[in-house]
This record gives C-alpha cells, sequence and structure tokens, in this order.
C-alpha cells in the first residue's frame, strides 16, 4: 500500500513539473524571444475598426481614399521622404489631412514600411512589436518584415512582443488603407477574405506603451542598425494632437508642439508631454521617429497640412471635445548634406564644455590642438547655453576670421561669462547645463524678405550700422509667422524700427545652421 501511495505521489509530482514546464515554455514564447515569430508566422490579425474608423466595404473604402488624395494638393519637398507624421482618428475626421502626407509618397518603391503607434486600450511598458503574418484590411492582406522584425526582437527586456498590445488598437490599422491605396500593388482592391498579400512592400506594426526617453533611444538605436544604409524604408508616427474640451486652447498648445517638431527636438518634445506642457497620444512615437530621422541624416520636418475636429465639424463652441489633427513630413534635402559627422560633434561639443570648465577653474582658455581639416575650416559659430530648459547665454560669431573648432573654444567662453543678459555661469552649474552648438554656413545677401524661409534661415539685418541677428532655431521655438520674426528683429536685436526690414535700404542676410546638442540621442 505505502508502494502504491508512493508511486501515486511520484505520478502527481511529475504531473505537477509537466504542467509547470508547458506554462514557463508558454511565457517563453511570449516576449521579447525570436521564438514567439515561429509560432505567429501564419497569423492573420482581422480587421477590429472596419465599419467604424472606415467604411468596412472595399469599394467605398477605395472611393473615399480616391477623394481625399485627390483634394490634397500638399507642397512637394525636394528630398527623398523618410518619415510621415499622419493622425489616426476615424477617417471622416482626420483622413483628409492624412492624404496630404500619402499624396507625397504615392508610387514611392518603398519595400518596408515601419509604422509606430501608441497603445490607446492596453496599459503596459515598453515597446511591442508585431513579429510575422499579416494585418487585414477591407483592401486585402499586408504582410509582416518577418527578416526585419528579426533584427529587433530579443535585443532587448523593454522591446518585446506582447499581443494583447494589437487586439483593440486603432492606431496602425487605419495607417494601412492609405498605404495600399498609395504605394505599388500587384492587385486591384479585393473583397475581405481575398488573396493574399501581393504588394512589393512589408510592414513593421510597433505599439509602444509608457515609455522612458531611454526607451525611446533603444527602439531608435534598433531601428537605426536595422535598417542600415537602406533607402527604400518608410517611417510612419501615428498620432493626433491636442486632446481637450477648448477649441481655442487647442490651437495655442499645438503651436507650441509645432514648434518642437519643426525644430526636430526630440527630448523636449518628450518632456514637453511629460509636463502636460503638449499633447500627442503618439507622442512616444513622435519622440522615437525624430530620434532616427536625425541619426539617419534626414533632418527637415515640414508641416504639410493641420486642422481639429471643431474645424472638420463647423462646431466651434467652448467646452465642445476637440482633437488636433497633423500631418507632417521628414526629408533630407537635396544639396543640403549634414556639414559634420557625429565624431565632428562630439569633439566640438568636447571643447565647449572643457573650454568653459578651464576657464572658470583657471580663468584662461585652454590650449586646443585640432588635426581634422573640417575642423580647421574658417566657420562661423554660436554657442548656446540652456539651464533647466532655459536660456542661460548664447554667443556667436558670424565671421570666419578663425578655424572653427577656436571659434568654438571662444564662444562657449563667452556665452558663459559674457552675456550681458546674465550673470556669469558658475563653476557648480555646470553640470546642470546643456550645451547646443550652431555651424554657419556663409552670409547670402537677398533682394527681398521673401526669400527668406522660416524654420531654415538664420537672418542678419544690417542698417545704418546696426544689425542683428536670430538663428534658424528662434522661428520654430517660438511659433513667429515670418513678419514677426523680422519685426523683432529689426525692433530687439537691431534697435530699427519694427517694420524696417520692408525699407529697401535696409540689407538682409541668410545663412543656415546645423545645429546639434550634447541632449541629441545620435550623438
Amino acid at each position: 500500500m505505502e508502494n502504491a501511495n508512493s508511486a501515486e505521489k511520484k505520478l502527481r509530482v511529475s504531473g505537477i513539473k509537466k504542467v509547470l514546464l508547458i506554462i514557463i515554455a508558454m511565457f517563453l514564447t511570449i516576449g521579447h524571444r525570436p521564438s514567439a515569430i515561429d509560432s505567429w508566422s501564419a497569423e492573420i490579425k482581422e480587421l477590429g475598426f472596419a465599419g467604424t474608423f472606415y467604411p468596412d466595404n472595399p469599394q467605398e473604402l477605395s472611393s473615399m481614399i480616391d477623394g481625399f488624395l485627390q483634394a490634397a494638393d500638399p507642397k512637394p519637398v525636394n528630398g527623398d521622404i523618410f518619415a510621415l507624421i499622419s493622425p489616426h482618428a476615424g477617417l471622416g475626421y482626420s483622413g483628409q489631412i492624412a492624404a496630404y502626407g500619402y499624396k507625397l509618397i504615392k508610387d514611392k518603391p518603398y519595400k518596408t514600411v515601419i509604422i509606430i503607434a501608441p497603445s490607446h486600450q492596453f496599459g503596459f511598458s515598453g515597446v511591442s512589436i508585431y513579429p510575422a503574418g499579416s494585418f487585414r484590411t477591407p483592401l486585402g492582406d499586408v504582410q509582416i518584415d518577418r527578416e526585419f522584425v528579426q533584427k529587433l526582437l530579443g535585443r532587448d527586456e523593454e522591446i518585446f512582443f506582447e499581443p494583447r498590445a494589437f487586439q483593440k488598437e486603432h492606431s496602425i490599422e487605419v495607417q494601412l488603407p492609405f498605404l495600399q491605396k498609395t504605394l505599388p500593388t500587384g492587385f486591384s482592391a479585393t473583397q475581405r477574405g481575398g488573396p493574399a498579400n501581393n504588394y512589393g512592400w512589408k510592414i513593421v506594426p510597433i505599439v509602444m506603451g509608457d515609455c522612458s526617453l531611454s526607451t525611446c533611444q533603444k527602439l531608435s538605436g534598433l531601428l537605426e542598425a536595422a535598417i542600415g544604409d537602406r533607402k527604400d524604408v518608410l517611417v510612419i508616427a501615428s498620432s493626433d494632437m491636442y486632446h481637450g474640451y477648448d477649441y481655442e486652447e487647442a490651437e495655442v498648445v499645438d503651436k507650441l508642439t509645432f514648434s518642437y517638431l519643426q525644430n526636430m527636438d526630440a527630448q523636449s518634445l518628450y518632456y514637453g508631454i511629460r509636463e502636460r506642457k503638449i499633447q500627442l497620444c503618439g507622442g512616444f512615437p513622435v519622440v522615437t521617429t525624430i530620434m532616427l530621422s536625425r541619426a539617419l541624416g534626414h533632418n527637415k520636418l515640414d508641416i504639410l497640412k493641420y486642422t481639429n475636429s471643431c474645424e472638420v465639424t463647423g462646431n466651434k463652441i467652448k467646452g465642445i471635445w476637440t482633437v488636433g489633427y497633423a500631418s507632417c513630413v521628414i526629408d533630407s534635402k537635396k544639396g543640403e548634406q549634414a556639414m559634420l559627422n557625429r565624431e565632428q560633434r562630439k569633439r566640438l561639443l568636447e571643447i565647449a564644455r572643457n573650454s568653459i570648465k578651464t576657464y572658470l577653474s583657471t580663468g584662461r582658455k585652454p590650449e586646443v590642438q585640432e588635426n581634422d581639416p573640417l575642423l580647421q575650416e574658417r566657420m562661423g559659430a554660436f554657442v548656446t547655453l540652456n539651464e533647466d530648459g532655459q536660456l542661460r547665454g548664447c554667443i556667436g560669431n558670424l565671421t570666419v576670421g578663425t578655424p572653427l573648432y577656436l571659434t568654438v573654444r571662444d564662444m562657449a567662453v563667452e556665452a558663459a561669462v559674457g552675456d550681458p543678459r546674465f550673470a556669469a555661469v558658475r563653476a557648480q552649474e555646470l553640470g546642470k547645463i546643456d550645451i547646443e552648438i550652431s555651424v554657419l554656413s556663409p552670409l547670402e545677401r537677398v533682394d527681398s524678405a521673401e526669400r527668406v524661409e522660416l524654420g531654415r534661415h538664420g537672418v542678419v539685418i544690417r542698417r545704418g550700422g546696426r544689425s542683428g541677428v536670430f538663428l534658424p532655431q528662434v522661428a520654430t521655438e517660438t511659433g513667429w509667422t515670418k513678419e514677426e520674426f523680422l519685426g523683432n528683429l529689426c525692433a530687439h536685436k537691431a534697435g530699427l524700427s519694427p517694420d524696417a526690414w520692408k525699407d529697401k535700404d535696409t540689407e538682409i542676410y541668410v545663412f543656415t545652421a546645423e545645429v546639434f546638442s550634447e541632449k541629441d540621442s545620435f550623438l
């Protein structure tokens, strides 16, 4: 009897062990392990929002998007498009805005489309990447780029596959019909459940939960490595803007958001969201997209079109729920490749910080030796100091009398102790200060203010021995119109009347600036 009981007990223990092993195995197939890809290779993510966010009838959906694309008239961009920021509300609200970005990529030969979206319904921390299979829409099935995903999963514990993040999420799904209508396809629109994907492109669906700035940086770094030198990758950051009950507030908040976007300032954008100064429901996807774009040399963001739900419905009454929608494009403008590479930028920032530190402790500028031929070229530069997000000093030199590395050394010290608007920086402050450098192109005189491009050009105003300068980022940081930008430059920098820029005797010069700082994730 004892032997029987003992045998039965062993069987029970053995059974429990087997169950535990099965449970453990189940957990190991979920998350960041590459094995998750194998079990989902044939999965089709079915429609979740057809009939609510967009029509479930393929002909009706196709016709709706055709109408949006026909009505959109986006300003052409001069470079290859790397990324879009596109809204994700119901197409009746945001579809026309989304069409502005999608029209610019029509028939472009992309092979991989990375869609980075927020999680609206499932709360989690980190990043979930759908591993394999396909997503279905009324227009057909779109395959996932399994080989690309394999380069992302299993690399970091904060980046994994969590299927629940995709179950009730619309922010990826609403982008797909636009892609199906604009990128090359091998078949006409099909009925639901029709033939398998025959597109020449595949998608990488990514949903971001609650993420630290470090997590955004990690995802950006993995995507950068996976993309490498490829030129056939498109990134879509799926995001709406302001959400609230104040129509007038929507325009104010979104204007501030646009200033961060146009300056491609990922860190300020991130902390603006955290501190509730701005609103982007796809904030972390946008932050990551900007980090990735800048890391790969795509350094120009254009706002194509903006509206909000009250404008769409015509119901502009205070107290009505309002959502902002914007379509933006990120490209690398032809003929404007970066002057400096990553190591050269790091070196200049190192020179700037060491120069301030040395001067504050000894009262003398350090001796600096530099062999890099580009850093020895004579170029103008500004050095800007920020402390806790606030300006702490900014001094620059427009002339090209000294090598760039020495200009940076000298201007860093002047920004720290010679800006008359601020008390000299103290040694104990230096650890809290972020250094930004703007390397300037040669000045070009223009015959009209119409030649000034806000967000791209810095401007110098000269008249009768008086002059003033604004860097390009001033326009994006303030959100000023061109008239406000030039008026403030004349009045507050050059000591002229606000309308002096309109006078033919006033000289207007423009320049561009390559701007980088210690807070940039790609350095």
